[in-house]
């Protein structure tokens, strides 16, 4: 008995289909293996007590005022799920302390330059991509250089975490980054390399959404 043409295109197609979907799970079970969440690590206490009312990007521009110490560097990645999918609706929030160690936060004794926004957010956009305008971090008393990062999904906090600088000497005395294991140290330590306009870090983040 000779098989209708439009059956035979159907069962071709169903093998095809059979054979291909096994090797596309197989594709995202290593994809989604490759990605581990980015570590989480403490808040600290300088998150700010109230969202300033310049809270973009630019962290070297506080309303009018342009910032023109320490080194520039645009701080910039990736948010992505477990998954490998972009964090669509997601935000990421920045702070860090001015080129003189301190912070706009009332525990730190109202010293911060002014002139430092010290705190940015911004929404992803649809690839997942955030960039910040801001400066190398620097020591102070107890810490090696650091920038705090935090990601939410609406109301969520997905991740609160910190950047930290590659090479710096500062990270084998700091205890922070000394209870981070191996694998975590390298997924939040980056190096920050000359670019024509300063500075650039390239910080991936996976979190759980």
């Amino acid at each position: 008995m000779t098989s209708h043409p439009t059956s035979r295109r159907r069962l071709l197609i169903g093998a095809a289909s059979a054979v291909a979907l096994p090797g596309l799970l197989a594709q995202r079970l290593a994809r989604a293996a490759a990605l581990r969440p980015t570590p989480s690590q403490t808040e600290g206490p300088f998150y700010p007590v109230e969202i300033p009312a310049d809270h973009d990007a630019d962290l070297l521009r506080n309303g009018q005022v342009r910032y023109a110490k320490g080194d520039a560097v645009w701080v910039e990645g990736t948010v992505l799920d477990l998954d490998g999918r972009a964090l669509q609706g997601g935000v990421v929030e920045i702070w860090q302390c001015d080129s003189d160690g301190h912070y706009h936060h009332p525990g730190d004794g109202g010293r911060a330059d002014p002139a430092f926004q010290g705190f940015g957010r911004i929404a992803v956009d649809r690839e997942g991509r955030y960039r910040f305008r801001t400066i190398r971090p620097v020591a102070y008393t107890g810490r090696t250089p650091h920038i705090h990062v935090k990601v939410r999904l609406d109301t969520a906090e997905l991740l609160t975490t910190q950047l930290y600088v590659q090479g710096d000497p500062g990270n084998d005395r700091d205890g922070i980054w000394r209870r981070l294991s191996e694998a975590d140290r390298a997924a939040v330590t980056v190096p920050f390399q000359r670019v024509s306009d300063g500075l650039r870090a390239v910080f991936p983040i996976v979190v759980r959404a």
